[in-house]
């Protein structure tokens, strides 16, 4: 059995809103919405660490468990959010990077 990818993810994430009858709910503007909430609750866990300290976050079992959580939430609401917009997550963050490179060029 191989491992889930994107698309997976995905068609988990459209069953499970569908199965709930969340559609009505899952707009862009309330999907952006519940995404910066929850990037705000994954930098609550890092706020005010060092950057010592939030390099070895993981290293922590309760600290690392609730930084897993909220990066597991921001993933479920950017890929919700994207898959509505009808946007393909790995094409736009590669366009980025090709832009990036573009514009930052390496020494």
């Amino acid at each position: 059995m191989s491992a889930p990818d994107l698309a997976d993810l995905i068609e988990n994430l459209r069953r499970f809103a569908d199965d709930r009858d969340w559609g009505r709910f899952h707009t862009p503007k309330n999907l952006a919405m519940a995404l910066t909430g929850e990037v705000g609750e994954l930098v609550a866990e890092l706020q005010w660490l060092t950057p010592r300290e939030s390099a070895a976050v993981m290293d922590d079992p309760e600290a690392g468990a609730r930084v897993r959580a909220e990066i597991g939430d921001v993933m479920i609401y950017l890929t919700r959010l994207a898959d509505v917009l009808g946007v393909d997550l790995i094409q736009a963050a590669q366009e980025k990077l090709a832009d990036a490179a573009l514009r930052y060029p390496a020494p």
